[in-house]
């Protein structure tokens, strides 16, 4: 089986455009090593590529992905030792300045939590791996008390992505660091259908766009 032709197409359209913008960037990178101030922890799914939402450049961000932007609570045994090594890398060795947990629309694992269907293999990964959300659909109550299933997805596509920050702050490398305000956590929601991201304010308890006015107009654009 050969190497797929859309990579080979993509890396040499990247030759020809971004290497060489960029190439004195990626030397310096090269040479000095990564500095990023942002952690990223986002959906494994192929529609929110953190990168691509935030215009990142090389260097600009650490970004960590799973199915639905998990992050178990620390577990002084090493358990779910991909996502804590990534943690601890970004947080101890990067000494990044923000952790983004970037949630989103139409998350296949808030779908399949919620549907709570037959395992696609015998080791059941994804119904394994989607229990961590239990408190964040406990918070928001049973499926019949909202309006419909695409409501009750919505809230609990916020809800786990408020409790991942929670389990953050069970990381006593993250705690701390929180705590002396040299570490600063977020939570963000980015709509697959519209581009729109919303991001969390702790003071109101509520997701309000960045964008505001800004993305309305945009989106609201005749398209050619």
């Amino acid at each position: 089986m050969s190497f797929p032709e859309r990579l080979i197409e993509g890396y040499r359209a990247f030759l020809s455009s971004r290497l060489t913008v960029e190439q004195g960037r990626y030397r310096e990178l090269a040479e000095g090593g990564q500095n990023p101030e942002i952690m990223v922890i986002g959906c494994c799914d192929s529609r929110v590529s953190p990168e691509v939402i935030f215009d990142a450049h090389p260097g600009e961000l650490f970004v960590m992905r799973n199915v639905a932007n998990l992050v178990p609570p620390y577990t002084p045994d090493g358990a779910q030792r991909a996502v804590s090594a990534a943690l601890e890398f970004a947080v101890q060795a990067l000494k990044v300045k923000h952790i983004v947990v970037l949630g989103h629309a139409r998350c296949g694992g808030i779908r399949a939590f919620a549907e709570c269907g037959e395992p696609l293999s015998p080791g059941d990964f994804i119904g394994k791996w989607m229990e961590l959300i239990t408190p964040a659909a406990v918070s928001i109550g049973p499926q019949q008390n909202h309006s419909n299933l695409a409501d009750y997805l919505n809230h609990l596509e916020h809800a786990s992505v408020i409790q991942t920050l929670d389990n953050l702050m069970t990381f006593p490398c993250v705690r701390i660091l929180v705590e002396r305000n040299r570490l600063h956590l977020h939570a963000a929601h980015f709509d697959v259908a519209t581009g729109l991201l919303s991001v969390f304010d702790p003071e109101t308890k509520i997701f309000g766009s960045v964008a505001g006015a800004g993305h309305s107009r945009l989106f609201a654009q005749p398209r050619f």
